[in-house]
């Protein structure tokens, strides 16, 4: 299902994790479930992986994860601000030392000026606090934007453990 770069990523991950007892969580919106599917791709995941979330739709964002109504209405579901809380709910609500929050706009169609599609805000949180990154992948195709945010979303993890 992924290439063997992918894999190869969440083997670290995972393997990293294991030897300092941390567990992770996703928080998911536009990868619809695709960085937890990745992860647990492998095998023994279990003992890293405890639980994530898709929250696909806004009333998902907030009923799930807890994201202030008036954050998505003021920022949009593909904000920093929007993608940070995603993060750190995650982390607040789970046993998890490292979580992951994507949202972004996978297209083909859909975005603005301001956010074409291929853009994607993405967080992790720690007990250290919450990262941000954005990424402007471009309108590379549906498939492609939501590969390429995993990918993404593998290094901005793999960055907050090294």
């Amino acid at each position: 299902m992924f290439d063997a770069m992918l894999i190869e990523k969440a083997e670290r991950l995972l393997k990293t994790c294991g030897e300092r007892h941390m567990r992770v969580a996703t928080a998911e919106s536009c990868t619809g479930g695709l960085i937890a599917a990745l992860l647990t791709e492998i095998p023994g995941s279990s003992v890293v992986i405890g639980r994530s979330f898709i929250t696909y739709s806004n009333r998902a964002k907030r009923e799930v994860l807890n994201v202030p109504a008036e954050l998505l209405q003021q920022h949009g579901a593909v904000s920093e601000q929007v993608v940070r809380a995603m993060a750190q709910n995650t982390f607040d609500m789970t046993t998890a030392h490292l979580t992951v929050a994507v949202s972004g706009i996978a297209g083909p169609g859909g975005g603005s000026a301001e956010k074409p599609a291929g853009t994607v805000h993405m967080a992790t949180a720690t007990a250290d606090g919450v990262t941000h990154m954005c990424h402007q992948f471009g309108d590379i195709g549906r498939t492609q934007v939501r590969l390429a945010t995993v990918n993404a979303a593998m290094d901005m993890m793999l960055g907050r453990l090294a």
